[in-house]
């Protein structure tokens, strides 16, 4: 791990060693075989082939680093990673099919008959298995937020000045109300593959068999496998799926980029503390530090991320003609990003079970800050039909620095109102000014 070039094979590994069951080359390896035997076997289904075909599960079962190490110095001979995953299912299944039946191994297909259907598999997995509920911890930390800070009145701030006040909790939930959507999208989304020989019309299948009707057989198996077969393609996948996919977790990816700055911010402000942890050390130089580490982390560790998946979605659905190769060396750093969000999911999570709110501060600031209810007065003043009340206020709070609830009591006392409405606007505080939140 030492000597590991990306950090998340080396630093991080203990943190993303789950994505290896999805993303490492063993595990390419694994579900494209699954599709291959899923593929046979529906050829056997067809009457094509005589035979029950193969236990999938059972077979899969058998496969160990010996079995990965086979498949590679055969690829050291054919040069073609997918003709290598062929040649082994032929060699381990002597004995298992007869003999006449192993020619129906990867029968009429190309390679990316079997990457474009291995790969939506191994992301969807991914996704499903690990992705999800990293990010449903993450968001119910977030509703967490949301409830225990519901009745925290927050001096907000616009443009880092301070604006019309809002709640803690109102701000949390902002983020609690935008991941949810987005998450529901990619808990939602459909995974599709490419399946349909060297150029995507069956040529060698229709040419071999040609009563069968090999779009429609092709499409129940691809949905046997848990994904839609896409119609229409050249030798390779649209990737306008994937490219949808990674533009979800692009979004879901900025939310949590942006949910990070704002804690980064609040607790620079001094409206949240960090629980000290006894032994852990803020700076080498410095020994009072406490920094706000874990969210720093997940910012970088997301925007790498972003940046991964934005090129992914831009170059894949490109591609000359019929096909070129740039997707299949591109494709193989599919998990890579997917790394780079376990370990900001863990940060964020850590971070913020390490979150005190700090009341006092927060309601300091909202007491030095008294001329926020100024957008109130103007606008009930307007209510009550005064002449350009906002110009009012404007002349009265715009560049006087902290004006005090004494400043605006006095500016009660010389507006030109009655008693009733007075006190009226004497109820307005930063405190109560929250509207809904």
């Amino acid at each position: 791990m030492l000597k590991a070039i990306s950090p998340i094979d080396g630093r991080y590994a203990s943190k993303t060693a789950s994505l290896q069951d999805y993303f490492s080359e063993a595990a390419l390896m694994k579900y494209r075989i699954h599709v291959e035997l899923a593929y046979y076997n529906h050829l056997c289904k067809m009457n094509i082939i005589d035979a029950e075909g193969v236990d999938i599960d059972s077979f899969l079962s058998t496969l160990d680093m010996s079995s990965y190490e086979r498949v590679k110095s055969i690829e050291k001979v054919t040069n073609h990673d997918v003709k290598a995953i062929e040649y082994f299912l032929k060699e381990s299944l002597v004995g298992t099919i007869d003999d006449n039946h192993l020619e129906f191994i990867h029968f009429g297909l190309t390679s990316q008959d079997i990457n474009n259907t291995a790969m939506p598999m191994m992301v969807r997995d991914a996704i499903n298995e690990v992705i999800i509920p990293d990010l449903d911890n993450c968001l119910e930390l977030l509703a967490g937020l949301s409830e225990d800070y519901k009745d925290i009145p927050l001096l907000a701030h616009t443009h880092g000045q301070p604006a019309s006040p809002t709640t803690l909790g109102k701000e949390m939930k902002v983020f609690e109300y935008r991941m949810g959507i987005q998450l529901e999208k990619l808990k939602e989304f459909e995974h599709t593959a490419k399946f349909g020989g060297a150029t995507g019309n069956f040529n060698a299948h229709k040419v071999s068999y040609p009563s069968h009707d090999w779009p429609n057989e092709i499409n129940q198996m691809i949905a046997s496998l848990g994904l839609k077969r896409q119609v229409y393609t050249t030798q390779i996948d649209n990737y306008d799926g994937l490219a949808e996919l990674f533009q979800i977790l692009i979004r879901i990816n900025t939310i949590y980029i942006d949910f990070a700055r704002d804690i980064w911010a609040y607790i620079s402000m001094n409206y949240f503390r960090q629980k000290v942890v006894a032994n852990e050390v803020g700076s080498s130089a410095m020994p009072h530090k406490v920094n706000p580490i874990d969210f720093e982390n997940a910012e970088g560790n997301l925007g790498l991320a972003n940046a991964l998946l934005g090129y992914l979605a831009e170059k894949l659905p490109v591609s000359r003609l019929q096909r070129d190769l740039t997707d299949s060396t591109v494709t193989r750093n599919i998990g890579v990003p997917f790394g780079h969000i376990m370990v900001a999911m863990q940060s964020l999570q850590k971070g913020i079970k390490k979150l005190e709110v700090n009341k006092e501060k927060i309601e300091k600031d909202l007491l030095d800050n008294w001329a926020v209810v100024a957008e109130a007065i103007q606008t009930v003043l307007k209510r009550e039909g005064f002449e350009k009340p906002y110009e009012l206020l404007k002349a009265f709070s715009r560049g006087k620095g902290k004006l005090s609830k004494e400043d605006f009591d006095q500016f009660m006392n010389d507006l030109d109102a009655t008693d009733e409405l007075k006190s009226e606007l004497r109820g307005i505080t930063p405190y109560n000014y929250i509207g809904y939140a």
